[in-house]
């Protein structure tokens, strides 16, 4: 079977699996519709540090023990670590992982992050270059917030459009061989620009990405959305939501009872207060290990597209008056075990 599919995906012969995962989020997550579901719930915010930044590494150590101790792996048995997160030069991943001395790829993909890691991941395991990798991926609304718009000293007013920076994360183990859940295919997203400057509306700048790669992904495989139990995108919130749904209502796709969104998962966004919904790069990837993959596991569900989204801005462009570029990843998950 020719793996190549199309321009922009593949699909594995031997579908690499995901061995082992786990989630960690902060108090406000916990609080939240998933609250149970997640292996750890951190009601210190600053996760026994002195930063923000200090905590998202911890943050991302914490998330490394967790998978290894889960798949009862040490750190040499790693060959590759996948990893990023939201902040200047991944400093939340270099000093989060150092410890651990696993070889590292350090990834930036803004939201779409953990995306890019399950992809690259799965790629070099179905290359045979390994036997086991990890991706992870994390966000902390705190150190985001720093980075990105204001200090939160300020108290400065959020729109309805703006989303919350999930305080949380998600760590996966992959292996040679999928014997519950295995990755099947990816698609590669390319950068898609609206001319979005809003920075405060973050789904109507990564919808138009997101659009882009489910109508790529369904031409390269050939399918249709009912093929799929959930295809699910990571940070949209409501505001994206509703673009992307009509994005592809004008192309002829209708995903409309297939599409779930992480970013209205995670939150209440009416008793929470967060705007539109979550986002960050540790939303979709804590949703994933807490809510997805377990119900894969159990064959609940048989196959999902997983689309993280991510906004391309930095502080420089975005003082310059730059749009805000998106891009979207896909990755095929499903379900071996037969029920």
């Amino acid at each position: 079977m020719k793996q190549q599919r199309g321009k922009q995906s593949l699909c594995f012969e031997n579908p690499p699996g995901i061995e082992a995962w786990t989630s960690i989020v902060g108090k406000k997550e916990g609080d939240g519709p998933l609250g149970k579901t997640f292996d750890s719930v951190e009601p210190d915010d600053y996760f026994g540090q002195t930063t923000w930044e200090e905590a998202e590494s911890a943050l991302q150590s914490r998330l490394l023990s967790g998978v290894l101790d889960k798949a009862k792996q040490t750190p040499n048995q790693v060959r590759y670590l996948f990893a990023g997160d939201l902040l200047g030069q991944d400093i939340a991943t270099s000093f989060g992982v150092k410890a651990f001395q696993i070889p590292l790829f350090g990834i930036y993909g803004a939201c779409s992050t953990v995306g890019e890691a399950l992809g690259l991941a799965a790629m070099t395991m179905a290359a045979g270059y390994a036997d086991h990798v990890v991706a992870l991926t994390s966000s902390h609304f705190a150190s985001a917030e720093r980075q990105f718009r204001t200090p939160l000293e300020y108290a400065g007013q959020r729109p309805l459009s703006a989303t919350w920076t999930v305080t949380g994360g998600g760590a996966f183990l992959l292996g040679k061989k999928a014997k519950e859940v295995g990755i099947t295919g990816i698609t590669t997203g390319r950068i898609v620009d609206y001319g979005v400057k809003d920075s405060m509306n973050m789904g109507a700048a990564m919808a138009p990405a997101a659009a882009a790669l489910i109508a790529t992904h369904l031409a390269d495989f050939q399918r249709k959305p009912q093929e799929y139990d959930a295809i699910v995108t990571g940070d949209l919130g409501k505001v994206g939501k509703q673009l992307l749904l009509e994005l592809l209502l004008k192309q002829g796709i209708d995903i409309s009872r297939q599409h779930e969104d992480c970013g209205l998962k995670i939150f209440d966004c009416e008793s929470q207060k967060v705007g539109s919904g979550g986002s960050g790069c540790g939303c979709c990837a804590s949703v994933l290990a807490a809510y997805y993959l377990p119900r894969l596991a159990t064959g609940e569900k048989k196959r999902i597209l997983f689309v993280p989204t991510g906004a391309l801005l930095s502080t420089v462009s975005l003082n310059e008056g730059k749009s805000v570029p998106g891009i979207a990843h896909g990755v095929v998950i499903e379900s071996f075990r037969e029920v």
